[in-house]
C-alpha cells in the first residue's frame, strides 16, 4: 500500500491560522495606540484649563490659547488615527474572511465526498457563511479595543498617581469590581450553556434547509404538520437553550453595567474626593482630572465588556473553523499507479461508519449507522463490458456499495481493485478519469445546462454536448428553455427531478468512462425516457463496466449478474434466470416488486379509463 495515512492533523490555532496577517494586526495596534494615547489631550486639556481659570489671579491667555490649541490637536489625532486603525482592521478582516472561506472551501474539496453526505447542507453553510462571519468582531474591533483596554487606563493611571496616588485607588474601585465579575462569564456551566446555544442555533438553521428543500414533498403528501413540528422542534430547543443562556448571564451583566455606568463612578470620585479635600489631602482644583480621567477610565474597559458575547461567539466559531480545517484530506497515493484494464474486484470487503474521519455528531448529526458494520466480506468481480445488478431491501448496504467504486469511502478492511490496482493506490484525478457516477439525488451547479454536462470534459465543444443530451432524452427539454444550452440552472432554467437525472446521464455518457455507477438513475423518468437512455447505455456496453442499484425489474433484466444483498451481505447472485428458478430470497424479492407493478399498472388503466369516460360524458353533454 502507497497511499497516504488518514490520520487528522493537528487542528490549527488561532495564531496559526492569523499569523499570514501579523504585519496588518501590527499596524492596527500602533495607529490604535497613537489615537488612544491622543484623546487623553483633550481631557488633560480640560484639567489644565480648569487649574488655570481656578488659580488665584488674572489667566494667561497665551497659556490658556496654547492648552487649547493642545487639546483640539489632540482630538484630531485621535480621530485620524482611530479611523486610520478601524479602516485597516475590516479591510484586514475581509481579507481573514476571504482566506477562510478559500481554506474552508478546499478543505471542504477535498474530503471525501461522504465525509460531505454525512453532514446537513444547512449546517455546512452556517459554517462558511456564519461562523467566518461571526469572526469579524475578532479580527476588527479586537485589537482596537484591547489596546484602548489596556493604554488608557495605564496612561490615565499613571497621570492620576502623579496627582493623588490615594483618590486613584479609590478611583480604581468600580473597574475592579467589574473585572472580578468576568470569570462569572467564563464559568464551565456558562460555556456549556453557550455551545448548547450555538447547537440550538445550527439545528434550526438545518431544519429551515432541509424543510424548504423537501417544500413539494411536504405539501404532496400532506406532512405539513410533522415538517412544521420539526422546526418548532428545533425553535423550541433554541428558545430554551437561549432563555438558560441569559439567564445565567444577566445577573453579571448587569452588576458590570452598574459598577462601569458614569453615576457610580462619578459617585466613588466624589465620595473619595470629598474625604481627602475635607481632609486637607487634596487641593478642590486636583479633583477635576479625576472626574474626567475616571470615566474614561472605565470607558475602553465597558466597551470590551459590550463586546465580550461576540468574542465568545467569534471563539466558538473559530473552534468549528478549526475542526473543520483539521479534517483529512482524502488521502493520495505517494506514488501513484495506473489501472491496467477496468476489471472491478472487491476482496473481502468490509464498512462501518464508525471512526471514519471524524465524529458524525460534530456538527449535531447523529446517524444510525455510525456504530455498526454496513458490508461484511463483500466479494465480487465485475467483469468488462458486463452489468452487474445490487438488490436489497433498504438498509441493506446497497448504497454504501456503489459508493466505494468512485472513493466516496475507503473500506474500512479489505480492498477495491480497478484494473488489479487498489483504489487507494490510484491517483484521484486518474481514478475520476475512470469512474463516473448517476445518483438518484442529482446535483446541479449554478451554471449553464451545457456546463454542467460538460462538467467532466470542460473542453467538449458544443456539438459532443448535444450529442450526450440526444442519448440521455433531454436534448428537445433543453432547447425549449429561453437560451437552450446556454440556460443557467437555477436562474432562467428550472428542471424537475427527472429532467436533472438526465442531465446527470448526459454527463455521465459524455465523459464515457470505461467504469459507470448508476444508483437508480432513472427513478424519475418516465417509460419512455427510461427506455431510451437504457438503450443508449446498452450502445457502448462491450467497452464498459456497469454497477447499478435496481429496484426496477426491467433494470434487473438487462444485468448479466444480479447481487442480492442483505444486513450488508451477499446471500445470493447470478442471473435473473438462475435466481428465480432456486426460489430463494431474491424470487421473493422479485415476486414482491413484480405484484407492486402489476397493482401500478392497474391503477393507472383506471385512471385512463375514468379520464376516457369523464371526456365522453363531457363530449355528449357539449353536443
Amino acid at each position: 500500500m502507497t497511499s497516504t495515512a488518514t490520520t487528522a492533523p493537528p487542528p490549527p490555532g488561532v495564531a496559526r491560522l492569523l499569523r499570514p496577517y501579523a504585519g496588518g494586526f501590527a499596524v492596527v495596534i500602533v495607529l490604535q495606540v497613537i489615537g488612544a494615547v491622543a484623546g487623553l489631550a483633550p481631557l488633560l486639556a480640560v484639567v489644565e484649563l480648569g487649574r488655570t481659570l481656578l488659580a488665584p489671579g488674572p489667566a494667561d491667555d497665551g497659556h490658556v490659547r496654547d492648552v487649547v490649541i493642545a487639546g483640539a490637536a489632540g482630538l484630531l489625532v485621535r480621530l485620524l488615527f482611530t479611523a486610520a486603525s478601524s479602516g485597516v482592521g475590516h479591510l484586514l478582516d475581509t481579507r481573514v474572511q476571504l482566506s477562510l472561506r478559500r481554506q474552508l472551501a478546499a478543505r471542504l474539496g477535498r474530503v471525501p465526498i461522504g465525509w460531505l453526505a454525512r453532514r446537513r447542507s444547512g449546517e455546512l453553510a452556517k459554517l462558511v457563511g456564519g461562523d467566518v462571519s461571526a469572526v469579524h468582531p475578532l479580527i476588527a474591533h479586537t485589537p482596537g479595543e484591547l489596546v484602548s483596554a489596556f493604554v488608557v487606563p495605564l496612561v490615565s493611571l499613571g497621570y492620576l498617581l502623579t496627582v493623588d496616588w490615594r483618590l486613584t485607588l479609590i478611583t480604581l474601585i468600580p473597574v475592579l469590581l467589574a473585572v472580578a465579575l468576568v470569570p462569572l462569564m467564563m464559568t464551565p456551566t456558562r460555556l456549556r450553556e453557550q455551545n448548547e446555544f450555538d447547537a440550538a442555533l445550527g439545528r434550526i438553521s438545518a431544519s429551515v434547509v432541509e424543510f424548504v428543500q423537501g417544500i413539494a414533498v411536504v405539501k404532496a403528501f400532506g406532512g405539513s404538520e410533522r415538517a412544521h413540528g420539526t422546526f418548532r422542534t428545533a425553535v423550541g430547543d433554541f428558545t430554551r437553550s437561549f432563555y438558560r443562556m441569559v439567564r445565567g448571564l444577566s445577573g453579571v451583566a448587569a452588576g458590570m453595567q452598574v459598577a462601569l455606568s458614569p453615576p457610580f463612578v462619578l459617585l466613588a470620585v466624589l465620595v473619595g474626593g470629598a474625604y481627602r479635600i475635607t481632609g486637607g489631602g487634596l487641593a478642590p482644583a486636583d479633583l477635576l482630572p479625576f472626574l474626567l480621567l475616571g470615566l474614561g477610565l472605565t470607558a475602553p474597559v465597558a466597551a470590551l465588556g459590550h463586546g465580550f458575547d461576540d468574542l465568545q461567539s467569534a471563539r466558538r466559531a473559530v473552534g468549528r473553523i478549526r475542526d473543520v480545517l483539521a479534517e483529512p484530506s482524502l488521502p493520495e497515493p505517494v506514488r501513484p499507479v495506473a489501472p491496467e484494464g477496468h476489471r472491478v474486484e472487491l476482496r473481502d470487503v468490509r464498512f462501518g461508519y464508525f471512526g471514519y474521519f471524524g465524529s458524525f455528531a460534530s456538527f449535531g448529526y447523529e446517524d444510525g449507522a455510525a456504530g455498526r458494520e454496513v458490508l461484511r466480506g463483500i466479494d465480487l468481480v465485475l467483469e468488462p463490458g458486463t452489468i452487474t445488478a445490487v438488490v436489497g431491501p433498504s438498509g441493506s448496504g446497497k448504497s454504501t456499495l456503489v459508493q466505494l467504486l468512485p472513493r466516496f469511502y475507503d473500506p474500512t478492511h479489505g480492498s477495491v481493485l480497478l484494473g488489479g490496482v487498489d483504489l487507494r493506490d490510484v491517483g484521484s484525478q486518474e481514478l475520476y478519469r475512470r469512474v463516473s457516477f448517476v445518483f438518484q439525488d442529482v446535483r446541479l451547479l449554478r451554471a449553464s445546462v451545457a456546463d454542467n454536462i460538460a462538467l467532466a470534459v470542460p473542453h467538449a465543444d458544443r456539438d459532443a454536448v448535444v450529442r450526450a443530451a440526444r442519448r440521455a432524452s433531454i436534448h428537445d427539454r433543453i432547447l425549449e428553455l429561453p437560451r437552450g444550452y446556454d440556460s443557467v440552472i437555477g436562474e432562467d432554467a428550472r428542471l424537475s427531478g427527472g429532467e436533472a437525472q438526465r442531465v446527470s446521464i448526459a454527463r455521465a455518457l459524455l465523459a464515457d468512462t470505461p467504469v459507470l455507477v448508476l444508483d437508480e438513475a432513472t427513478a424519475f423518468a418516465d417509460p419512455q425516457t427510461e427506455q431510451a437512455v437504457r438503450a443508449a447505455l446498452a450502445q457502448t456496453r462491450e467497452k464498459r463496466t456497469t454497477l447499478v442499484i435496481a429496484h426496477r425489474l426491467e433494470t434487473i433484466a438487462d444485468a448479466d449478474t444480479v447481487v442480492m444483498l442483505r444486513h450488508g451481505e451477499i446471500v445470493e447472485r447470478g442471473t435473473t434466470t438462475e435466481l428465480l428458478a432456486r426460489n430463494g430470497e431474491f424470487a421473493e424479492f422479485w415476486k414482491i416488486h413484480a405484484d407492486a407493478d402489476a397493482d401500478a399498472d392497474a391503477d393507472a388503466d383506471a385512471d385512463a379509463d375514468a379520464g376516457a369516460g369523464a371526456g365522453a360524458v363531457e363530449g355528449e353533454e357539449a353536443r
